[in-house]
């Protein structure tokens, strides 16, 4: 099924959301990839503030390549979610609603987003240059050290991406694998 839906994510939209589903989301999301998941994660265990604000919001593992002139950012393509299993259980207690990658998670991040009502989604691998044209808007907000691994804050319009794993504990890498032994 197809779906259109807005971010930072809002309860009702995501609530029917399922494993497999094609969604389109539009509006405001954060990157942060192995570095910054590893800089907020000092910061928790230190009582400190994480730069942004966690409650509803995506996070897309993508560290973009150098934009071309007369672009808003290079290629946008995901990168493997499993390298941020170790901080994702946490960041989704913490209010986080969404998390955009490629690949599969940990049975603790599956448990988690189940636990927060949440949603796993995966963007395209190798579609990096197409999906950088739906990204309307980038702007590193904190870990400017960090290069293409700074938290950057994004304005999409219809990224495409497909629901992984559902609040209801569904994941489209074990149904589709039993879909395809029948």
């Amino acid at each position: 099924m197809e779906k259109h839906i807005q971010a930072p994510l809002i309860e009702e939209e995501i609530c029917d959301l399922r494993a497999g589903d094609y969604v389109y989301i539009s509006g405001t999301i954060y990157t942060a990839r192995d570095a910054a998941h590893k800089r907020m994660q000092d910061t928790l265990d230190q009582d400190g503030q994480l730069p942004i604000d966690l409650k509803n919001n995506v996070i897309y593992y993508m560290g973009p390549s150098p934009a071309r002139e007369g672009r808003v950012i290079g290629s946008a393509g995901p990168t493997t979610a499993s390298r941020m299993d170790k901080y994702a259980p946490k960041l989704l207690d913490l209010g986080l609603k969404g998390m955009i990658g490629k690949g599969k998670r940990t049975s603790e991040v599956l448990e988690a987003v189940v636990r927060n009502k949440a949603v796993y989604f995966a963007a395209v691998g190798g579609a990096g240059a197409l999906l950088s044209k739906c990204i309307k808007e980038a702007e590193v907000i904190a870990y400017d050290d960090l290069g293409t691994e700074a938290i950057r804050r994004l304005r999409v319009e219809n990224l495409p991406v497909i629901v992984i794993a559902d609040r209801e504990g569904n994941n489209l890498y074990e149904t589709a694998i039993n879909q395809y032994k029948r």
